[in-house]
């Protein structure tokens, strides 16, 4: 396994494997047109090369002998939805699910971390559906403390999630 920053040749690959993950995450009782409609339209390579371009965005993948296997975003000046978040985000953070328990997550989290000490970060925030045990307990063991919930909107709907912060240095 190899970590490396993504490049415009992995738009289509992370996108799938977004796909992959959030449909498989969170569309447990089936696939109807909202979601469909969310997933094919937010997760396009077209936007994943955007990001990718965007110098705001510090995004590295999960490389294996055969391709991409995880994804992290960490982006920058963003606004978090309470006033305890740093201006330091991780957006993403995707393993597929046949890869998981494997050690990617945790290692393109501490990337993340890494990357944001360098840039001057204090510490990063991130939001995951308050439903979600597996992840909250992931990030809870990698250091991360529940501070607040907000709602994640697709359209006029909201999904609660929680938001969890971790310090560095």
């Amino acid at each position: 396994m190899t970590l490396r920053p993504a490049e415009f040749s992995d738009a289509s690959s992370i996108a799938t494997l977004c796909i992959e993950v959030w449909a498989g995450t969170y569309l447990k009782q089936g696939i109807n047109g909202f979601f469909a409609d969310y997933v094919l339209e937010e997760f396009t390579s077209a936007k994943t090369r955007d990001l990718i371009a965007d110098p705001a965005q510090f995004i590295l993948v999960s490389q294996n002998t055969n391709g991409i296997d995880g994804v992290m975003r960490l982006s920058s000046n963003i606004s978090g939805p309470v006033e305890a978040c740093s201006k330091w985000e991780i957006s993403t953070l995707y393993v597929q699910p046949r890869h998981q328990g494997k050690g990617i997550g945790a290692r393109l989290l501490r990337a993340a971390c890494e990357e944001a000490i360098q840039r001057g970060a204090s510490s990063v925030w991130l939001t995951t559906n308050s439903q979600n045990a597996p992840a909250i307990a992931f990030y809870l063991k990698q250091g991360f403390t529940k501070i607040s919930t907000t709602d994640f909107r697709i359209g006029n709907e909201g999904y609660q999630n929680d938001v969890l912060v971790r310090a560095l240095g």
